[in-house]
């Protein structure tokens, strides 16, 4: 997206009369985005103008006044407000919140490959504002880092919910332009087939995929690439990022299955499979890997034999010294000798060693 405001018609006009355009923000596929003053309520706010010509299909028109005032509907402290709508000599156009500040796509630019504890933080406050939208019946379509703003206390918000959707069976699509970036679209978005809850769980794996490993899933830039990605696999996570634990990994893979009814099935489910933001972290970052479970194991028994090592030595001392008992004098003296129990078995490593430590502080007393 570009900033270049030179010659622009729209800086300086104020949209119905109420939206006065003072700076544009950016420009994409479908709209541009502007700084504005509301100057009935005297406050900052962000409009989305669509370009010229998505006023006349009628079709875009009836979806994006229909998603518009469901997006407005949606209450939720990580996804950018929707205050109004409307059309503005034949452009429509929604006001949203104002966001002053980076997006997910700086982030990634800046400091990507994330350590998985930050890139699970990132995605927590979007995976919350999906699994909103999910539970009100609305569907975002076009999830990637530019859509998610960043607050200058670091608060993110998730923006342009249901855009999409308005321009998906218009003349946009038939024409062949790729709504959202190539990259984050799911194979059944590609295809044109049914969009479901698990359409933005995919989009949501590829952002996760790309803050852990830096780059997507698949590099694509056209409908050629879309058709040909079908045929390709996935590297897993892990050859990209071994930092990572397994753990993690798997529910990032399992986003990405090709077949959204192999997916968790919405923001919700996946939010349940990750768990809260202490639990995920002590799953899928603190979860022994396979080594690490094998160094752990090989340290405890190399305890044990220590022990059982230890345990051999006192038990000869306390033997010797029971037989090297004798009287003074030429009377017999029978010499009652100590009684050693054996050291119970344990049924695991853990418990062997502590039946050890205890046998010892049992017979090595005087």
């Amino acid at each position: 997206m570009t900033t270049t405001s030179v010659g622009d018609p729209l800086l300086g006009h104020s949209l119905e009369g109420r939206y006065q355009i003072v700076e544009r923000l950016a420009r994409g596929g479908m709209a541009t985005v502007y700084k504005a003053i509301d100057t009935r309520l005297t406050r900052i706010v962000a409009v989305k103008v669509m370009h010229v010509g998505l006023g006349d299909d009628a079709e875009f028109a009836r979806k994006f006044d229909r998603e518009a005032r469901a997006a407005a509907r949606l209450s939720h402290p990580c996804v950018v407000s929707v205050f109004d709508q409307g059309t503005d000599d034949g452009r429509p156009y929604i006001v949203m919140e104002y966001v002053e500040g980076p997006t997910l796509r700086d982030v990634i630019n800046r400091e990507a490959p994330l350590p998985p504890l930050r890139a699970l933080e990132l995605i927590e406050p979007v995976l919350s504002a999906l699994a909103a939208a999910h539970e009100a019946g609305l569907i975002h379509r076009d999830v990637k880092p530019e859509n998610v703003l960043i607050t200058p206390r670091g608060q993110l918000k998730v923006a342009d919910f249901g855009i999409a959707w308005a321009a998906e069976a218009t003349a946009l699509t038939q024409a062949g332009t790729v709504l959202g970036t190539a990259a984050y679209l799911s194979p059944e978005q590609a295809l044109g087939e049914e969009v479901t809850p698990a359409t933005d769980v995919y989009s949501l794996g590829v952002v996760l995929y790309e803050l852990l490993t830096r780059q997507t899933p698949f590099r694509v830039e056209t409908l050629d690439d879309l058709a040909q990605r079908r045929d390709m696999e996935v590297p897993p996570v892990r050859e990209l990022a071994p930092a990572v634990a397994r753990d993690l990994e798997d529910v990032v893979m399992h986003c990405l299955a090709r077949n959204p009814q192999y997916r968790p099935r919405d923001g919700a489910q996946l939010a349940r499979e990750l768990g809260p933001a202490d639990a995920a972290t002590t799953k899928v970052l603190a979860a022994p890997r396979p080594r690490e479970r094998f160094r752990d194991r090989r340290l405890i028994w190399a305890a044990v034999a220590g022990l059982l090592l230890l345990a051999a030595v006192l038990l000869a001392v306390v033997i010797g010294s029971g037989r090297s008992s004798k009287p003074s004098s030429g009377t017999a003296v029978t010499v009652a000798q100590p009684k050693v129990q054996p050291i119970p078995r344990g049924t695991d490593a853990q418990e062997q060693a502590r039946n050890i430590a205890a046998w010892l502080r049992q017979h090595s007393g005087g």
